[in-house]
């Protein structure tokens, strides 16, 4: 059990990267995860379903395969972590009460389908997909897509039928929201009236897979909060292909010796001064990691000044030329799996 004499608020970064996970002196109970898992429960309820998966603290947000429980991650437990997990990969995945509860939505329907071995059903299978497809390192998506319903960012549903799946019973479970208006005309329309289907004829019924003990909690984690973080940032760091020179020349022009450095204004400059609102905007419009952008603008910005690249007399549209090439790079990666697009 953790050592609940550690006071987290209490500790100099390097105190508090050092301690392990197993020792943090975090639980679900008496946080606000525990009032947002009661909010899950109660929309279970109000939907007529009995179910209620175990919600544990984990590493990351998880479903383990085949068994019906919800993982949160551990730095949600506590203000100090959520600090530093900001800090390390400069977001906070569910951090705020409707990021949480959607992510929530989204991992039980995962749950309830393998409490109920749903995918094994023929029509689910016609509908959904085949639930034994493999996953991909990256998937092809199509934003304009009626077949998919939309919750989570990067049209999440159409990444893998189990995703599809999860997604379509989060919509089905969001309070307040006429999901057969919203999604009339949709294909997606006919997977959310299956889920309909498919809740009405388990609502009274014991999940065939029980409560199992084969996932890892964080109380298991034996790994320092520094080893955790590295190979979290690792996980994110992309290898960025080396044709930003080539590009960033089409895009801006080179200084010359003929003029004046001190009245110049650098394209790396204009990167520092609003690298924050860059990243956060590519962010929100491709929903990609944060890190990974930081870390493209850090590789851009650095080929800018070695190029000695010149902004434009307009800021505004020096911004507007960065954001648009990051943003195109993201996209490709985001649907071909590399930044060069298909090759």
């Amino acid at each position: 059990m953790p050592d609940k004499k550690i006071d987290l608020t209490l500790l100099e970064e390097e105190e508090l990267l050092r301690l392990k996970i197993s020792d943090l002196p975090i639980r679900l109970e008496g946080t606000w995860l525990e009032d947002c898992v009661g909010q899950l429960y109660s929309e279970l309820e109000q939907n007529g379903v009995r179910f209620r998966p175990v919600c544990y603290l984990a590493d990351e947000w998880l479903t383990p395969d085949g068994e019906p429980v919800v993982g949160i991650p551990f730095y949600l437990a506590h203000p100090v972590l959520m600090k530093l997990e900001k800090k390390m990969v400069l977001e906070v995945e569910g951090g705020t009460k409707q990021w949480c509860m959607k992510l929530l939505r989204h991992e039980t329907g995962h749950a309830i389908n393998y409490a109920f071995k749903l995918h094994r059903r023929k029509k689910w299978h016609n509908i959904f997909g085949p639930f034994s497809k493999e996953y991909e390192d990256t998937y092809r998506f199509r934003p304009y897509s009626k077949n998919f319903v939309r919750h989570l960012e990067d049209y999440y549903a159409q990444y893998h039928p189990d995703e599809d799946f999860a997604e379509t019973f989060a919509v089905w479970l969001t309070p307040d929201l006429d999901w057969r208006a919203q999604y009339k005309g949709w294909k997606a329309l006919d997977k959310l009236e299956y889920v309909n289907e498919l809740m009405k004829d388990i609502a009274d019924k014991s999940p065939q897979v029980p409560c199992g003990k084969k996932y890892w909690a964080a109380a298991k984690l034996r790994i320092t909060l520094k080893t955790f973080y590295k190979k979290k940032r690792l996980s994110y760091e992309e290898n960025f292909p080396d044709f930003h020179d080539a590009n960033l020349k089409k895009i801006f022009s080179v200084w010359t010796e003929d003029q004046d450095k001190k009245t110049s204004r650098f394209v790396a400059d204009v990167i520092k001064k609003y690298k924050k609102d860059i990243r956060n905007n590519v962010s929100a419009w491709t929903g990609e990691k944060k890190y990974i952008i930081d870390d493209l603008l850090n590789t851009i910005g650095e080929r800018c000044r070695a190029l000695r690249l010149l902004a434009a007399p307009d800021e505004a549209l020096t911004i507007l030329n960065l954001s648009s090439y990051i943003t195109s790079l993201i996209m490709k990666y985001l649907y071909t799996g590399n930044f060069r697009g298909d090759r």
